[in-house]
């Protein structure tokens, strides 16, 4: 890890110059600049606040980070901890955007259309964090998981990115976003664990099903928490009421109905109750395969869509 002096960063960032800004988030503020060889782009992530007790543990897991390489994953190159709060620098991906982004805004949203563009992006997903727990060095647990933090390139490629803020900061009870994805045993011990990622996951892949926001005060008050509200629809066997029809185009029944299951099982409430991710990342694996089902399966699940679609 390369440790960078205040001086260098404020040269790359023009002094953090509003020019410079590539995103403002309820952590912070990410700058972009060039390193001065002219050939590292940087995405330098300047934080709002840090929690003083868990720095040095902070900094030892950016340690263990910049042992990772994968190509799901942003790099990253090192720190500053001159100032107050520590500056996070990371290699800079070519993104046109997140994954959020291109599931919420309108007309962005065509872009992930097919179904097979979805499911692609869930199970690559998949796999980068069962790396993260099972295929590094050491098990390490991403911790803040959700659309806003998965960045897609130009190849529609996820990367995911900001590894282990939500430790550095204490979690405000407005970020209404992180807590749509937040593991509900979090709230109770107030530890995060691999299966705190596999719930966080689940929440992603209902929202690539749905098209819906995880939290929404717009929507009716039993419908507000996506993760929940999911979970219910599923189980009353009328999941198709809430997954958005364009989202599966192209795909086959069986393979909406098996990810809406996957989901499911990220979501149960009991961390020891929900899969591993590198479980996920098999299931996602051979649910992308074309595969020949028997008349009976087809039969079933028809019959569950009908059901749905009459209730």
């Amino acid at each position: 890890m390369k440790i960078f002096t205040a001086e260098e960063l404020e040269l790359v960032t023009k002094n953090y110059g509003e020019k410079k800004i590539l995103e403002t988030g309820e952590y912070g503020t990410v700058y972009k600049g060039t390193l001065r060889d002219k050939r590292v782009l940087v995405a330098i992530k300047k934080l709002k606040k840090v929690d003083e007790s868990q720095t040095k543990q902070f900094i030892n897991e950016l340690i263990i980070l910049t042992q990772i390489k994968h190509q799901n994953m942003v790099k990253f190159l090192g720190c500053c901890l001159e100032i107050e709060v520590p500056l996070l620098v990371y290699e800079r991906v070519s993104d046109i955007g997140t994954l959020f982004l291109y599931m919420h805004k309108r007309g962005c949203e065509k872009l992930l259309r097919l179904w097979e563009s979805r499911l692609r992006i869930a199970a690559e997903i998949s796999r980068a964090l069962a790396y993260l727990h099972s295929g590094a060095s050491i098990p390490i647990i991403h911790g803040d998981i959700k659309s806003a933090n998965i960045l897609l390139d130009r190849m529609y490629t996820p990367i995911i990115s900001d590894f282990g803020v939500l430790r550095l900061n204490p979690l405000d009870q407005t970020q209404i976003d992180t807590l749509g994805y937040l593991d509900p045993e979090f709230f109770l011990s107030g530890q995060l664990t691999d299966k705190s990622d596999v719930y966080s996951f689940g929440v992603v892949l209902a929202e690539l099903l749905t098209g819906e926001k995880p939290v929404s005060y717009e929507r009716p008050r039993e419908q507000q928490k996506l993760a929940s509200y999911f979970v219910c629809m599923l189980e009353k066997h009328s999941i198709f009421k809430i997954i958005q029809p364009s989202s599966y185009d192209g795909g086959e029944l069986w393979q909406v109905v098996k990810v809406a299951e996957i989901a499911r099982n990220c979501l149960c409430m009991k961390g020891e109750e929900r899969p591993t991710m590198k479980q996920v990342a098999m299931d996602l694996e051979s649910t992308s395969k074309p595969k020949r089902r028997d008349k009976k399966f087809i039969v079933l699940r028809n019959r569950d869509l009908m059901k749905s679609s009459n209730t």
